[in-house]
């Protein structure tokens, strides 16, 4: 046998996706009494049930959202009556109005959403956005100092100030009233504003829960408009707004969130707005040619002749995937008036302009998002490789990185290594600056606290956080770190966790299933796209395209029959080329192709099919058997070699076949010296190696 073939086989990109897979239990009988009584179908009620969802009542509210009884804005939130009567006064006085936003898409669509409606009603009002690099996040004193010497009356947080005691003690002080807007975390005392609002200070069954920033403003600005008998020609452009920023900030979609963005999504294509108009245009969600998915240009490679027909509504995917980041782009390294300017003007040709910017500092982003990425896993893999595991988490720090995007890479690492991110870098020779990111278990900004003597600012919440530090703490932060990972953190979180809906197989799926799913959305946060799986396809073609995509094309054989489908997995150069055979995770999607609408695979997960886990993590010693496979006789086993088992197949002649775990390449021969590597996905391997596994399954079963 080909003892120490080990140290032959091709080592490059032989790894697959660090994924722990969690199948949610399946309940048959329930989810068709379910479907019975509310007239789904199973399937569609058994994601339900994953989701949650108990009663044919919570169904009906979930499937049909405007069926909700809301409750008042005005009986929900205590400080609206308040703020409603400062902005009244404001408007008939023609006191200026000032509103104090942030550089994200929440706070850039809540300051133009508040802009666009207060102008409508006749507001004097202006605008501010703190600058990311050299003031960082919400309202300060500077602001408040610099409206007040511009004769500001009134200041209007948007999605910051809940925080901003100093700062809003500061206005008071001056003689300015305050209204904070804002839905992040409530600090231990409030600011001295004259009116908060903010769904965190409500009751926790409220349907207004869970807006976002944008969301407290469109309810701010409706609730107005309506007291003042001046809703006509606002509610659709409010809409579409909030739609967007929603959306783009990753707000749950639930609640009254699900209900607006459910019907802002249909308003959105026909939108009268000329920022938004421009936006989609420019970002490719229309019918244009080159383009299909939900991933923009990145899909013209897959298919150059595709469309996409005019949608009736657009999903969140549309703005979450090309939308959304070519605003967040411009808060991340360009300036925030150019996105105030596009979602606040009606010259369609100035928001033709603004579009286009948005597009061009967007794809500057990208590239520095791609170098900044390369140079971390260079980092990463030369330094930290081998104690990530005894680490539990990540420190990057490197000079020359662009702040506004290191979380966007502190993101991808997560996903590529499995433990919590802390990337930064230098602001001068003495500070550095950074941004966190996390896994389910581990809590970003407990984290911080736990270093909190180490650090300048911080902030953050369980999944992400930022923060600053003098460089001569930057090793002990990294200790302290490791010390809050090893306590809260064991080895089997180390993997990024795949929640899976239902096991599919290739001959269910079709149009029908896939418009069945249409129930479901908007999908997003809190309700995410349901993802299937299927076990031990077989991977018939796969190529690289784009920038590190693999394209490829997966089989399944039910009853001696052999059904196909296509599928793309984002980002996944580092695991090409897959295993012949696998377990695949997914979720389904439509390609427009010639006027054909087909139904192809978006992959999100792949293991070794369970059979060969099980028989390669605890192979029997020996495991030991003989098959015929075309008339010919086998022996087959599997072996110990190094640190991983391995499969070695011999037939009458002395000529043995052997292979590892995740590996394409395989070793053909009859003893080391002569063995050449044979890329085992070749069908008359392939066939092969199932039929030894095959016959290693009745030995286990026999055993």
């Amino acid at each position: 046998m080909l003892n120490g073939a080990v140290s032959q086989l091709s080592k490059p990109n032989r790894r697959l996706p660090n994924q722990r897979w969690q199948i949610y239990p399946q309940k048959p009988e329930f989810a068709q009494k379910l479907a019975v009584l509310t007239n789904i179908f199973p399937i569609i009620s058994q994601l339900l049930i994953n989701r949650g969802m108990e009663t044919p009542e919570q169904v009906q509210a979930f499937l049909e959202p405007e069926s909700l009884v809301l409750p008042l804005p005005l009986e929900e939130f205590p400080d609206l009556t308040i703020s409603l009567e400062l902005l009244q006064n404001a408007i008939a006085s023609q006191t200026k109005i000032a509103i104090c936003g942030d550089y994200d898409a929440d706070g850039m669509t809540s300051t133009a959403l508040l802009l666009r409606s207060l102008r409508t009603l006749g507001a004097q009002v202006d605008y501010a956005i703190p600058s990311r690099m050299q003031e960082g996040y919400g309202i300060n004193k500077r602001i408040v100092e610099e409206f007040h010497s511009e004769g500001v009356g009134l200041i209007l947080t948007v999605d910051n100030g809940i925080s901003a005691f100093e700062p809003v003690a500061r206005a008071r002080e001056l003689g300015l009233a305050v209204i904070i807007t804002d839905h992040h975390d409530i600090p231990q005392k409030l600011p001295p504003a004259n009116a908060i609002l903010n769904p965190k200070l409500i009751a926790e069954s409220s349907p207004y829960r869970g807006v976002a920033g944008v969301g407290v403003a469109y309810i701010l600005a409706v609730s107005l408009a309506q007291q003042l008998g001046e809703t006509k020609g606002l509610i659709q452009p409010m809409l579409a707004l909030f739609t967007l920023g929603t959306i783009a900030d990753l707000a749950p979609l639930t609640g009254v969130n699900r209900r607006w963005v459910k019907r802002g999504l249909q308003h959105l294509p026909k939108s009268n707005l000329a920022g938004v108009k421009a936006l989609i245009q420019v970002g490719g969600v229309q019918a244009r040619e080159g383009e299909q998915g939900s991933r923009g240009a990145e899909e013209k490679i897959l298919n150059s002749k595709s469309k996409i027909q005019n949608p009736k509504s657009l999903k969140p995917e549309d703005i979450g995937f090309r939308l959304g980041p070519r605003i967040n782009a411009i808060g991340r390294i360009g300036n925030p008036q150019t996105v105030i300017e596009l979602l606040t003007t009606d010259d369609m040709g100035v928001a033709l302009e603004r579009a286009m910017q948005c597009e061009q500092i967007n794809a500057s982003r990208q590239l520095m998002c791609e170098q900044i990425e390369q140079e971390a896993i260079a980092y990463v893999e030369t330094q930290y490789i081998t104690s990530l595991q005894q680490d539990r988490v990540l420190v990057v720090v490197q000079p020359n990185w662009h702040h506004g995007v290191i979380g966007i890479v502190a993101s991808r690492l997560v996903e590529r290594y499995g433990v919590p991110v802390f990337i930064g870098t230098y602001e001068d020779k003495e500070h550095i600056r950074g941004s966190a990111r996390s896994i389910p278990e581990f809590h970003v900004f407990e984290a911080l606290e736990y270093c909190h003597d180490l650090l300048g600012k911080f902030g953050g919440h369980k999944a992400a956080g930022g923060f600053s530090l003098p460089a001569a703490n930057l090793q002990v932060l990294r200790s302290r770190l490791i010390e809050f990972a090893n306590q809260c953190l064991e080895p089997q979180h180390l993997k990024p966790l795949l929640k899976i809906d239902a096991e599919v197989n290739l001959n269910q799926i079709n149009e029908q299933l896939y418009q069945q799913l249409n129930a479901l959305h908007p999908c997003g946060m809190d309700n995410p796209d349901p993802i299937f799986w299927t076990p031990n396809v077989q991977v018939v073609e796969q190529k690289i395209v784009g920038k590190g995509h693999i394209k490829l094309t997966i089989a399944q054989t039910i009853d001696n029959q052999e059904y196909k489908i296509k599928a793309i997995a984002w980002r996944w150069g580092d695991y090409f080329r897959l295993p012949p055979r696998v377990d695949v995770a997914y979720k389904l999607r439509e390609n427009y192709f010639n006027g054909n609408t087909t139904i192809e695979l978006e992959l999100i997960g792949v293991r070794l099919p369970t059979q060969l886990q099980q028989f390669f993590t605890s192979p029997r010693t020996p495991s030991i058997t003989t098959f015929e496979y075309n008339q010919r006789q086998y022996t087959c086993g599997f072996y110990k070699n190094g640190i991983e088992a391995e499969l070695r197949i011999k037939n009458n002649e002395g000529k043995v076949l052997a292979m590892q775990p995740g590996h394409i390449i395989g070793l053909l021969g009859t003893n080391r010296q002569n063995a050449k590597e044979v890329d085992i996905s070749q069908p008359q391997y392939d066939s092969i190696i199932q039929a030894a596994l095959q016959a290693l399954s009745v030995l286990s079963a026999e055993l």
